[in-house]
């Protein structure tokens, strides 16, 4: 997802109520150009005008058509189509429907669309159901949505030049989630390139069973200035804001429906060749996620992670400029539905570029991303040192407790900001770890390791937790910590318990979110757990407080992913 822009605003009614020409080509020209200068500023109220159906430009040697497309249940969905400019009226065109992001609309991809359409593909964008001009209500990939991608299809199928046997979809998040589910419930669609979308949305929304609050705060947002949220949204939104754990059961039913890894037996079943591309950052749609799913596909399939946050990764190529994301999304839909040789099915299926630097790599499946799961246990506080020992010789029998309500100053930044900052420059989040205050922070380091740990994938905390309430929330933080004790965010993750019985242990076995980052070698690793942190809704009482304990019959560990080749 995108945020809107005021920019856009203006220019979709303009453009499809133009009736000269020369306005309407000049507003195309520029379309890109305002988008780039105002992506980021955030979403915008739609626009209140109606626009007028089918009207028709010309753009190089492609030509372009603004469309009324009849969605489901009698709605209408604002529309775009390109058709290749060497069209007689005698041949057809492989197809590539583009659904808009969230608070988007159909302009959205109108760089990428020209570029796809002048390379021989008919290239349909509409603006998804409940956003700025399109009919109906926001219903998060729900059935009507599932039913308008098919309606869009039987639309170009009977009126553009569309073979209704090479049929491909593609979108940025929202519109990715809906390719996907667009898969799993219409075989005519062969191939998919879902990019910054999600696999699980409750897993995405919900990870650890604690609500992300600046995601949800933004995507709440945003739909309500461009769109409207059906009532069904509108109270999941409100109950899941609310921490209302007594609706739980209700969270996950609504978000299991709109998940395409519900719907993965479907897909295989179709054959749809499917390509992922995601960040390891990503805000919204994190990629543990997404690797599960991605495990589960039996057909053509492909999964890239770069650095970044959600859809920055991607962005450029909105406006046309050169994009490794999009030319190999492009990549693979000239294979599976122009049949063309480009050696995209000869190359390892999961391709992953580190976060701190280096070329794409290359691995046979998710699974196989480490060679060792490093266990490394944590061991008891040192008064002197205020940390814990953080490897081998730790010792078992400890236990530490940590006051709640207070933000330590680890965290996982800012939403979109941090992970950009990440990566354009390789700054993430970062904190002293000497300086974490002990009261509200746990400190476990290692010592200094005299190679490179080549981290990939998953690590994961295994620990007992004795809380003073029945419910409460804890962060865990994996740090990169140079010679003068500054930390950079390596990985975290968050996890929310509730109806536990207080001064009663249990087990905690949490995973931090899967990554690809190399620690130097001469630093270390440091585990640091807190309770709050800007990025969660966290459920912690007042004055409440969390002890962390190990014995030698269960000990506590963190086994880290490293790839030894």
């Amino acid at each position: 997802m995108l945020p809107g822009t005021s920019a856009l605003a203006c220019l979709e009614p303009l453009m499809r109520s133009a009736r000269s020409r020369r306005i309407r080509s000049a507003a195309a020209g520029t379309l890109t150009a305002a988008l780039l200068a105002t992506a980021a500023v955030g979403a915008a109220a739609p626009a209140a005008t109606a626009a007028t159906a089918s009207t028709t430009a010309s753009t190089s040697s492609a030509t372009f058509e603004f469309v009324d497309i009849p969605g489901s249940g009698g709605i209408t969905l604002k529309g775009n189509v390109f058709t290749p400019g060497d069209y007689d009226g005698t041949r057809t065109y492989p197809m590539v429907v583009l659904p808009s992001s969230w608070s988007l609309n159909d302009l959205e991809y109108i760089a990428q669309a020209k570029k796809l359409a002048d390379s021989g593909y008919v290239v349909v964008s509409y603006t998804s159901r409940g956003f700025w001009l399109s009919g109906g209500e926001i219903e998060v990939a729900g059935p009507e949505d599932v039913a308008d991608i098919s309606k869009v299809i039987d639309w170009a199928l009977a009126n553009t030049p569309a073979d209704e046997d090479r049929i491909g979809m593609a979108g940025i998040s929202y519109g990715a989630g809906l390719s996907l589910m667009g898969a799993a419930f219409d075989e005519r669609i062969r191939a998919v390139v879902a990019l910054s979308g999600w696999a699980d949305l409750v897993e995405s929304l919900f990870t650890g069973r604690t609500q992300k609050l600046q995601a949800s705060l933004m995507l709440g947002g945003t739909g309500y200035l461009t769109g409207r949220p059906g009532d069904e949204l509108k109270t999941i939104l409100g109950d899941f804001l609310a921490g209302r754990y007594d609706k739980e059961a209700e969270l996950r039913a609504w978000g299991k429906e709109r998940s395409p890894a519900t719907h993965v037996d479907r897909i295989n079943a179709n054959g749809t060749a499917v390509m992922m591309g995601n960040a390891w950052g990503d805000s919204l749609f994190p990629p543990d996620q997404l690797g599960a799913f991605y495990e589960k596909l039996e057909g053509p399939k492909r999964l890239e992670f770069r650095p970044g946050d959600h859809a920055t990764a991607e962005a450029t190529g909105l406006f046309g400029l050169p994009n490794d994301v999009w030319q190999d999304g492009v990549r693979w839909l000239d294979h599976h539905l122009k049949g063309a040789d480009n050696g995209i099915d000869a190359e390892r299926p999961v391709r992953l570029k580190s976060r701190t630097g280096g070329g794409y790599e290359g691995y046979a499946s998710w699974s196989t991303l480490a060679t060792e799961h490093k266990q490394l246990p944590l061991g008891r506080k040192s008064w002197l040192l205020g940390a814990g020992e953080l490897g081998a010789g730790a010792e078992a029998d400890w236990s530490t407790g940590i006051g709640t309500n207070l933000d330590s100053g680890a965290n996982g930044g800012i939403i979109f900001l941090s992970n950009l900052a990440d990566q354009l420059v390789q700054q993430p989040p970062s904190v002293s770890v000497p300086l974490l205050p002990r009261t509200v922070s746990a400190v476990w380091q290692s010592e200094k390791y005299g190679t490179a740990q080549r981290v990939r994938g998953s690590a994961k905390l295994h620990t007992t937790v004795t809380p003073s309430d029945d419910r409460g929330t804890l962060m865990a933080y994996l740090y990169d910590v140079d010679s003068l004790g500054t930390g950079k965010l390596v990985t975290h993750s968050a996890f929310t318990f509730t109806d536990r019985t207080p001064g009663r242990p249990f087990t905690l076995d949490l995973d931090l979110t899967a990554t690809s980052y190399d620690v130097p070698a001469g630093h270390r690793l440091a585990l640091v757990v807190d309770t709050v942190d800007p990025l969660y809704l966290e459920h912690n009482a007042l004055g409440t407080t969390l002890t962390f304990s190990s014995t030698a019959a269960d000990p506590s560990w963190l086994s880290v992913p490293l790839d030894n080749r």
